[in-house]
């Protein structure tokens, strides 16, 4: 099983991206927050910020929107050449649409549920989605705590994905950190966003690495 690492810049510092995207070398990707101030209450970056990124990343780019109209904004990102673009279900009007616009732009499609949304909600549409994204926090802020009650969810996810779609990635984002990825990896996720629990730390690619362990020895 293949276990991914994806950093999020949320805990980044903005103003030097270029060090600290070296100092996360050894991971599998960067996952980069895109919120617009009006489907969660904070504002991060948009196109221009992610394009530059795209230019300097050595790992690819898994870019999650946390914005509304991302049917219209969605191919745009993808059309950047960032490696995959999630969006919200709660925030799209066409979520199919919207995938294969993001898939005929080269982008992989990931589609995010927040924590208040049933799974059966994403049931006969995942086979479309390269990723599905269960958010174990309410999107918005970075440094929150994993919500507890996410595992059973990931878990229905994960049968889910085994029934309908065996290729599509299961990613879970919101207080990863090294008290409970195991779990998390235990309950059917293979591509885990951790903030904080990377950023704070003194040997960043270090952490990555313990991250990685924990959730592959989840497996054994």
């Amino acid at each position: 099983m293949d276990i991914r690492i994806q950093p999020s810049i949320l805990s980044a510092d903005f103003v030097n991206l270029e060090a600290d995207f070296e100092s996360i070398s050894a991971a599998d990707g960067i996952h980069v927050d895109v919120m617009d101030g009006h489907f969660v209450p904070n504002m991060t970056f948009g196109p221009p910020m992610v394009k530059r990124m795209q230019e300097i990343a050595k790992v690819p780019l898994d870019v999650h929107l946390m914005i509304e109209n991302p049917d219209h904004w969605a191919p745009i990102y993808a059309a950047l050449g960032v490696f995959s673009v999630t969006f919200h279900f709660e925030a799209c009007k066409d979520a199919v649409a919207t995938a294969r616009a993001i898939r005929s732009m080269g982008s992989r499609a990931g589609i995010a549920i927040k924590p208040g949304t049933a799974v059966s909600a994403i049931e006969s549409i995942i086979s479309e989605f390269d990723q599905v994204l269960v958010m174990s926090v309410e999107p918005g802020f970075g440094g929150q705590s994993f919500i507890g009650s996410s595992l059973e969810k990931i878990s229905a996810v994960s049968a889910l994905i085994d029934l309908h779609s065996p290729q599509t990635w299961l990613q879970v984002d919101g207080g990863i950190d090294e008290s409970n990825i195991a779990e998390v990896s235990k309950a059917g996720a293979d591509t885990f966003v951790a903030g904080s629990a990377v950023f704070k730390s003194s040997d960043r690619n270090g952490q990555i690495r313990t991250l990685r362990d924990l959730a592959l020895a989840a497996h054994h």
